[in-house]
C-alpha cells in the first residue's frame, strides 16, 4: 500500500494541526505497529490512500483540481523531491524555485535542482513557468534509473489521461508563448528538418525534439539581446518518446497550445492513460543537457543504447564512393570498374564502396512491357530473389565476373577496396517481396496496405508512400523476418560483402495494424535486422536510412550509424544549403544514438566545397557519388589522405550555441556555425546558407542560388567559446588562450576565450577555423598544434603532444599522421626540427607565430620534434 499526497501551497503545513498530522503520518509510515492516540484526521481530498503501481507515480498533477487529482508519494520517500547532497528527504515543497523545506525539522532549507511540476495551472521547470493553462488531466511523473530509487532532480515525464480508450490520443499540455525554441520534426514520413519559432503555434506536427531557451532572472517569454551572458541562460528539453506500444510526438495549435499525440498504429491497441510519454529536463548547457537526457532515457526505457555503448563501423574512417548519383538503378559491374579506375588515377582511391539500389532481382507487376510508364509504380516493385540480378551474374556480367562474389573479389584485389556494402530496403525492396515468387514463399509474404498517421499526411505527402498505399506492400511475416535477413545476409557475406545499407525503414510504421501496432512491429524488424548483422558481418557494418521516426530511434540497440537528412540532390539548386543545415541540426538528436551519416555529395558539383567542408567537420563518413571521370581532386585531397583515410572529428557536428535558435537558412542575416572536437583541438565551420533555398512548409523569397546578384554577403564572428567542451581536449594548465587558424585565408590569430575574429561570406561560401588551446611550456614558450593545414579538418591529424623542459633547452614532441604541411603556433622560433629522428627544414613567421614543417613521403604516423 502506498499513499497519494497532494498540496497546493505551503499553507498545508503552516498550521499546528497539519504539522502534527504529518508527524504522526511519517511515524506510522516508518513503523507499521505505531498507533496514534487519536485517529488521523481525514483531509480528503488532500490525502487519498489507495494501492498504486510504483512505476506510475506522478509527483505532481494539476493542483487546481486537488479534489480529483492528487500527488502520489510512494512508500520510499526518496522518490519525492529530494536533495542530491543529503539523505534527508521531504515531500514538502515551500516553492518550486530550487529549495525544499522539511516541516519536521527546524534546520535550514536544502537547495536542490527544482523538479518539473505543475503549480497553479502552470508547468514549471527549474522554477520557471514553461506552459500556462495546463489541463487538469496532465500529470508529472518522476524519473528513476530503474535500478534504485534515486531520481534525476531536473528531469521528469509528462503524461495524461482520458476517460475514453483509443489507439490515438491528442492531449493538450498548455500554452507556450514568446519563447525561443528550435524543434526537429518530420516534414515527410522519412526525414526530419529543424523549425525555429517563439510560440506554440510555430511547432509543427510530428515534432520529435523541442529545445527552449530561457533567460535567468527573466520570464520565459522575455526576448532580450543576444549579448546576454550565457551564464544567465538555461535550456529546457522536451522529448516525446515511446511508452509500451505507443509512440508520442509534439505539435502546436493556432492558439499556441502545445499538445502531445500518442498513437499505437493499431486500432485494437488502445489506452486511456500514459505516464512516460514526454520526457522533460533542464540544464545550463544545451549539449550536455541533451546528452544526459538520452543517458537517462537509455536507463529508464531500456529499449535503445546510447552511441557511446555501441560498436562503430570501421568504414567511417575511410573515404568512400556510392553508386547512386553516378548510375541510379542502372548500376552495373562495368560502371563500378570505370568509377574505381578514375578515382585511382587521380590519387584518391575509395576504401569503401556502397553498391546502391539497382543490384537486386526485382519485378514491377504494375508496369507492362510496351505500355507508357506509370509514375509511382516503380516504388511498388518487389523482390523476387535474394541473389543479384542478371546484370551481375552469368552472361550479363562484365569483366569475367560471373556473380556478385566474383565482382567483390575483383574490386578488392585490383583497387584496394576494404569494405563493400550493398543496399536493400527494410522489407526487402520498396514494395516488399513478391508474393508469387517461389523463392520468397518461405517468408510468408502478404499484401498489406499502408495506413499513414494524421501526422504524416498533415505535413508533406510523399510520392513513394502514396504509391505504396495504392499498390500495397509484400510484407514479410514478422515471425519470419529474422529468417529472411539471415538468409539474405549470409548469402551476401559468403559473396565477400562486408555490410549493408538498409533503406525505406519508416515504411514499417504504416503496417502495424494487426501486428500489435507500429512500435511493436518496428521493434520486431529492428531486432531481427541487428541480430542478423551481428551474426553475418564481422563488424557492426549497418547504415540505417529513411529512419527518422522515434519508433526506430528508440528501438536502436546496436545500429551505430544512420543517415542524417534527406538525400543530397545534385539537380536541386535550392536543396544544397538546406542539406547542410539539416544534417547539423538533426545531429542534435541523432548524434546521441548513432554516428550521423551526412550523406554523399559530388566532388565536381558547384557546391562541392560547401558540402566537403561540412563533411570534414561532421564527425561522419566522407563519401561521394561522382560519375566516373567527373571528379575535382583538389577538393577531394582536402578531405582524403593518400592512403584513403580521412581525418574524422570526434563527435557529431552540431550548430554552435549562439545559432541554435536562429534560422540560418531563411532569416537573411545569420551564418550557420558548426562545431566539433579533435583529440587536441576544436574546429568551427562557418557556412552562409542564406538566400539559396527555403525550408519545406515555409514561404520565403525565391532566389537563384547560382546568380551572383542574388548572393547575400553576411558577416559574423568566431570565438573559442563556440567550441563547447574545449577544456576536454586542453592541457590541465590551459589558461583559455587559443590559436585560431582560418583554412581559406591562412591567417593565424591568438585569442583569449572571450575574443573573436570576424568572418564575411557570400551565399554558399564557407570557412573553417581550427581552434587549438595554447599550452604554456615555460615563461617564454607557448605552443599549440594546428595540424595538416591543407586539409579542411587540420586538427584531425594531431594525435598527441608532449614536452620535455630542461634549464637550458626544451623539446616539444607531436604525434601526427598523414603527409603535407603541418602547422603549429609557437611564441618563438625553434632551433631545430626533426621528423622521426631526421632533420627537417621549417618555416617560422614571427608576426603571427605560424610554424610549418612539411611531412614528406609515406602517409603514416610520425613524431615531430621541435627543439628550443
Amino acid at each position: 500500500m502506498a499513499c497519494l499526497v497532494a498540496f497546493n501551497s505551503s499553507s498545508i503545513y503552516n498550521s499546528g494541526k497539519a504539522r502534527n498530522f504529518f508527524k504522526r503520518f511519517l511515524r506510522q509510515s516508518r513503523n507499521p505497529s505505531y498507533s496514534p492516540r487519536t485517529a488521523v484526521p481525514s483531509l480528503y481530498p488532500v490525502l487519498d490512500f489507495r494501492p498504486i503501481n510504483p512505476r506510475r507515480e506522478p509527483i505532481c498533477l494539476n493542483i487546481r483540481k486537488i479534489s480529483s487529482y492528487c500527488t502520489r508519494a510512494p512508500h520510499n520517500l526518496k522518490n519525492c523531491i529530494t536533495s542530491s547532497s543529503s539523505s534527508k528527504t521531504s515531500i514538502f515543497a515551500k516553492d518550486f524555485s530550487g529549495t525544499v523545506t522539511d516541516p519536521l525539522s527546524s534546520g535550514p532549507k536544502m537547495t536542490v535542482a527544482a523538479a518539473p511540476c505543475i503549480k497553479d495551472g502552470s508547468l514549471m521547470a527549474n522554477g520557471k513557468v514553461v506552459l500556462t493553462g495546463v489541463p487538469s488531466n496532465v500529470a508529472v511523473y518522476p524519473v528513476t534509473d530503474g535500478l534504485s530509487s534515486s531520481s534525476s532532480p531536473s528531469a521528469a515525464f509528462l503524461g495524461a489521461s482520458s476517460s475514453i480508450p483509443s489507439s490515438r490520443h491528442v492531449f493538450g499540455l498548455g500554452v507556450l508563448e514568446e519563447c525561443k525554441f528550435v524543434c526537429l520534426f518530420r516534414h515527410k514520413i522519412w526525414w526530419m528538418i529543424p523549425r525555429f519559432g517563439s510560440s506554440g503555434s510555430d511547432i509543427p506536427m510530428e515534432t520529435q525534439l523541442l529545445l527552449l531557451e530561457v533567460r535567468e532572472n527573466f520570464a520565459v517569454c522575455d526576448d532580450i539581446s543576444s549579448g546576454q551572458s550565457a551564464a544567465n541562460t538555461f535550456y529546457i528539453l522536451l522529448l516525446p518518446v515511446l511508452e509500451g506500444q505507443f509512440r508520442a510526438t509534439l505539435q502546436g495549435t493556432k492558439a499556441s497550445e502545445l499538445e502531445f499525440c500518442v498513437e499505437s498504429g493499431d486500432a485494437h491497441v488502445q489506452t486511456t492513460q500514459v505516464s512516460e510519454a514526454v520526457f522533460i529536463n533542464s540544464g545550463d548547457n544545451p549539449f550536455k543537457l541533451i546528452k544526459e537526457s538520452f543517458e537517462i532515457l537509455e536507463k529508464q526505457k531500456r529499449t535503445f543504447a546510447h552511441i557511446k555503448h555501441k560498436k562503430k563501423p570501421t568504414h567511417l574512417d575511410w573515404f568512400g564512393w556510392c553508386t547512386w548519383d553516378a548510375f541510379y538503378k542502372d548500376v552495373n559491374p562495368r560502371g563500378i570498374k570505370e568509377g574505381l579506375e578514375s578515382f585511382l588515377e587521380g590519387g584518391c582511391p575509395p576504401k569503401f564502396l556502397i553498391i546502391d539500389d539497382g543490384w537486386q532481382d526485382t519485378f514491377n507487376e504494375f508496369q507492362k512491357d510496351g505500355e507508357p510508364f506509370v509514375e509511382g509504380s516503380q516504388f511498388a516493385s518487389r523482390l523476387v530473389d535474394l541473389r543479384e540480378s542478371s546484370k551481375f551474374m552469368g552472361s550479363g556480367a562484365e569483366l569475367s565476373c560471373h556473380d556478385l562474389h566474383d565482382l567483390v573479389k575483383f574490386i578488392k584485389e585490383k583497387y584496394g577496396v576494404k569494405f563493400v556494402y550493398v543496399w536493400h530496403a527494410l522489407v526487402g525492396y520498396w514494395g516488399g517481396i513478391l508474393q508469387s515468387s517461389e523463392k520468397m514463399k518461405n517468408y510468408n509474404p502478404k499484401i498489406t496496405y499502408p495506413v499513414q498517421s494524421p501526422g504524416n499526411v498533415g505535413n508533406l505527402r510523399d510520392i513513394a508512400m502514396d504509391s505504396l498505399e495504392k499498390y500495397g506492400v509484400g510484407l514479410i511475416d514478422p515471425e519470419k523476418v529474422y529468417d529472411f535477413y539471415n538468409d539474405l545476409h549470409s548469402y551476401l557475406s559468403s559473396s565477400g560483402v562486408d555490410g549493408i545499407k538498409v533503406d525505406v525503414q519508416n515504411l514499417i510504421e504504416t503496417l502495424g495494424g494487426g501486428h500489435g501496432g507500429r512500435v511493436s512491429l518496428t521493434r520486431k524488424y529492428q531486432e531481427a535486422l541487428e541480430e542478423s548483422v551481428a551474426r553475418n558481418f564481422k563488424e557492426n557494418n549497418l547504415i540505417c536510412c529513411m529512419s527518422h521516426n522515434t519508433d526506430s530511434i528508440y528501438s536502436s540497440r546496436r545500429s551505430a550509424t544512420a543517415r542524417a537528412s534527406e538525400d543530397f540532390m545534385p539537380w536541386e539548386p535550392t536543396f544544397q544549403t538546406l542539406h547542410v543545415a539539416s544534417v547539423a541540426f538533426n545531429s542534435l538528436l541523432l548524434g546521441e544514438i548513432v554516428v550521423p551519416d551526412w550523406d554523399m555529395f559530388q566532388s565536381d558539383h558547384y557546391t562541392a566545397e560547401f558540402h566537403g567542408a561540412a563533411r570534414a567537420l561532421g564527425g561522419c563518413a566522407v563519401y561521394v557519388s561522382d560519375k566516373p571521370g567527373m571528379h575535382d581532386f583538389k577538393i577531394l585531397k582536402k578531405l582524403v589522405l593518400p592512403d584513403g583515410s580521412v581525418l574524422r572529428a570526434k563527435y557529431a557536428g552540431r550548430p554552435t550555441r549562439d545559432c541554435l535558435f536562429l534560422d540560418t537558412v531563411m532569416d537573411g542575416k545569420s551564418l550557420l556555425k558548426i562545431w566539433n572536437l579533435n583529440k587536441l583541438s576544436g574546429v568551427v565551420g562557418v557556412f552562409n546558407c542564406q538566400g539559396a533555398g527555403n525550408w519545406p512548409l515555409r514561404d520565403g523569397p525565391e532566389r537563384n542560388p547560382s546568380s551572383s546578384s542574388d548572393s547575400l554577403i553576411l558577416s559574423g564572428h568566431v570565438s573559442p567559446q563556440d567550441v563547447d567542451f574545449l577544456d576536454e581536449v586542453a592541457h590541465e594548465t590551459w589558461s583559455g588562450d587559443c590559436a585560431v587558424y582560418a583554412f581559406h585565408t591562412g591567417s593565424l590569430s591568438r585569442l583569449s576565450k572571450e575574443e573573436n575574429v570576424k568572418v564575411s561570406l557570400a551565399t554558399l561560401e564557407c570557412e573553417i577555423f581550427t581552434v587549438s588551446p595554447i599550452r604554456v611550456i615555460n615563461e617564454t614558450l607557448h605552443f599549440a598544434p594546428i595540424g595538416l593545414i591543407d586539409m579542411y579538418n587540420s586538427g584531425g591529424a594531431t594525435e598527441g603532444l608532449s614536452s620535455a623542459v630542461e634549464p637550458s633547452a626544451c623539446t616539444i614532441t607531436i604525434q601526427a599522421r598523414g603527409c603535407g604541411r603541418f602547422g603549429a603556433y609557437s611564441s618563438k622560433k625553434p632551433i631545430s626540427c626533426t621528423v622521426d629522428g631526421k632533420n627537417e627544414e621549417f618555416v617560422y613567421c614571427p608576426d603571427d607565430g605560424l610554424l610549418i614543417v612539411k611531412l614528406e613521403g609515406e602517409c603514416k604516423s610520425r613524431d615531430i620534434n621541435f627543439c628550443y
